[in-house]
């Protein structure tokens, strides 16, 4: 693993363990050249996963795209980056667990449904992407039934 600061070629591994509830090992390093500390991840890979997006077309996954996205609708909230990985780690499991294929609508549907359990003004404004809201009406009905 290259250094973040210095990118000398070999790290040392200082601490591992098990997080995301058994799904990840974090690794704590430290480069000996320059004594930098940093930390890593190391989960499994969903590159078998397809997206099937709206216009018909397919991609691979990426999970940075769609925690990009998700960190965009919570910004200045009061949401950890252990909430997004927890709830990223949950929804990757479902999709994976029921086909090689998912479709871009049912990807926005489910992180919707967890962001209204984790914190409802990043639901709405993730919505607001998701279902393209085109006026105030629309953005007023999604509020209503958030309130029900």
């Amino acid at each position: 693993m290259f250094c973040p600061r210095c990118r000398f070629g070999d790290t040392s591994v200082i601490d591992s363990r098990l997080s995301e509830e058994g799904r990840a090992v974090r690794r704590r390093r430290e480069c000996p050249k320059c004594q930098h500390r940093f930390t890593t991840f190391e989960r499994q890979e969903l590159s078998s996963l397809i997206v099937v997006k709206r216009d018909g077309t397919s991609e691979p996954y990426s999970r940075g795209k769609l925690e990009r996205g998700i960190w965009l609708s919570c910004t200045k909230r009061p949401v950890t980056q252990e909430n997004i990985d927890r709830l990223l780690t949950k929804l990757e499991e479902k999709w994976a667990a029921n086909k090689k294929e998912v479709s871009s609508s049912t990807i926005g549907t489910d992180v919707m449904r967890e962001l209204k359990k984790l914190d409802q003004v990043a639901y709405i404004r993730f919505a607001s992407v998701h279902r393209e809201f085109k006026d105030v009406e629309e953005f007023k009905e999604e509020l209503g039934r958030l309130f029900k």
